[in-house]
């Protein structure tokens, strides 16, 4: 019976053991990297969004276009982008006076004969909209900074200079040890060149990959894009790696963990009986439901809101739907295309004013949203349109959707500052073909939106 029993125990182990390993390589890593990647995205997608929105601001490039003349005003912008979003400084540099503005002061003029100021020309030079850069910030007594250069174009297409924010690299890499302790895993970020930019193990930040044991045969591999899993020997230790890129940074995100280590539990558990085993198993499906869970709501707190209405804005659409193509291409369904239209909305406002207008759009933008279900997502596009899209739904099932919101708005009268108000809306509906663009499928509900109002509004038309 003993016997029995150690060689039952030997073979639970064994079978525990290839479980283990199976799990790390295709769900435990899989599944930190999709929340890590998750939360770097709220935590630096969002300053390249500021810093877009900062290239393309007219008062940037009227001022410039103007010849420069108040600095002070070029200052008191950018102190206003810092308080407003939190960041931890602010600049511009100027391709016609190669000054370097400050929210505090002037700083310099940057020149090509001095090693500070190199990345200036880089960024000048480069072909893309922007880079993300670590380097020492002169404002704040060469505090490391993860600085977002953004390239600056006046309205003829011609570079005029570069802009963005930046962020304290203690202040990020302190995220990056949260997140080893709170999912116990290392975790490393590396640019396009394979230099570590941030990382679990701050000792490491400005290594190569190649020259890290057991990755420099890898390093080629995982800097090409290919994502996935890897296996390594470091020392007596073999490591499992996920990789994956994220292209809106540049950068590689790199989680690992020993497999040694998390065989210790399950060799102290060895002469443990089946029970405890089952135990332990459910417990495992039970702590993977909860990561996904957390995942799934860290998503959700990515979307960018519109202020006035409550609801995402045309700026969160592209994160957004980027995460819903991934997941099509993994799981194919329908997905189909709301394009809605207040009908007469000027009118109302000239009549009514723009509080009524404003509130209008409040009140409509809520009981849209009250029509849908959870997993499907609204967006104000326009002035007065809305964009909805409806996951695992064809286009017939939209169609009636969009008719059954229709009426609704159509039958309720909207009570806008003590004035019942009647308001319809015309509704273009669009369902996706296989491979098909989003810029296209939109436009095809943009094009179904214009046959309603070109039939007479408050209907509902697809294309």
């Amino acid at each position: 019976m003993a016997g029995g029993f150690l060689a039952i125990s030997l073979l639970s182990y064994h079978t525990s053991k290839k479980a283990i390993h199976e799990s790390i390589v295709t769900s435990q890593l899989p599944l930190t990297s999709d929340n890590i990647y998750s939360e770097i995205q709220k935590d630096l997608i969002r300053p390249i969004l500021i810093s877009s929105l900062m290239a393309g601001d007219t008062f940037v490039r009227d001022w410039v276009l103007g010849g420069e003349r108040d600095g002070v005003a070029m200052q008191r912008y950018l102190k206003e982008i810092m308080q407003r979003h939190g960041a931890f400084t602010s600049f511009f540099v100027s391709d016609v006076t190669r000054r370097y503005y400050h929210a505090e002061s002037v700083l310099k003029q940057v020149s090509a004969d001095e090693p500070r100021d190199r990345w200036y020309f880089r960024v000048r030079d480069m072909k893309e909209a922007y880079e993300i850069n670590m380097d020492p910030d002169l404002a704040n007594k060469d505090a490391p900074t993860i600085f977002i250069n953004y390239r600056v174009f006046d309205y003829g297409g011609r570079f005029i200079g570069a802009t963005g924010i930046g962020l304290t690299a203690d202040a990020v890499q302190k995220r990056i040890v949260d997140y080893q302790q709170r999912y116990q895993r290392r975790i490393h970020f590396a640019d396009s060149k394979g230099r570590i930019v941030l990382s679990s193990r701050p000792e490491l930040v400005g290594k190569p990959l190649a020259e890290i044991d057991g990755l420099a045969t890898l390093a080629p591999r995982i800097l090409s894009g290919e994502q996935g899993h890897y296996e390594y020997t470091a020392g007596s230790q073999l490591v499992q790696l996920n990789a994956r890129h994220i292209p809106e940074l540049k950068w590689h995100l790199l989680v690992e963990q020993d497999e040694d280590a998390s065989l210790a539990d399950i060799r102290r558990s060895l002469y443990l009986n089946i029970a405890i085993v089952a135990l332990v198993a459910g417990f495992s499906i039970w702590l993977t439901a909860l990561t996904i869970g957390r995942y799934q709501r860290r998503l959700e707190e990515m979307a960018v809101t519109d202020k006035l209405t409550g609801i995402a804005n045309r700026q969160a659409f592209a994160p957004l739907i980027e995460q819903l193509l991934s997941e099509l291409r993994r799981s194919p369904q329908a997905v189909s295309l709301l394009l809605i239209d207040i009908d007469h909305f000027k009118q109302i406002n000239d009549t009514h004013g723009h509080q009524a207008g404003d509130d209008m759009l409040r009140t409509l933008a809520q009981r849209i949203a009250g029509s849908l279900r959870e997993s499907d997502l609204i967006f104000r596009w326009g002035g007065e349109e809305f964009l909805v899209v409806l996951r695992d739904c064809a286009g017939e099932n939209a169609r009636h959707l969009a008719d059954k919101i229709r009426m609704a708005v159509a039958a309720t009268p909207l009570a806008i500052n003590g004035t019942s108000l009647h308001a319809t809306i015309s509704v273009g509906v669009a369902e996706r073909t296989e491979d098909e663009d989003i810029d296209h499928l939109i436009g095809r509900a943009d094009q179904a939106l214009y046959l309603a109002k070109r039939d007479g509004r408050n209907c509902s038309r697809a294309v």
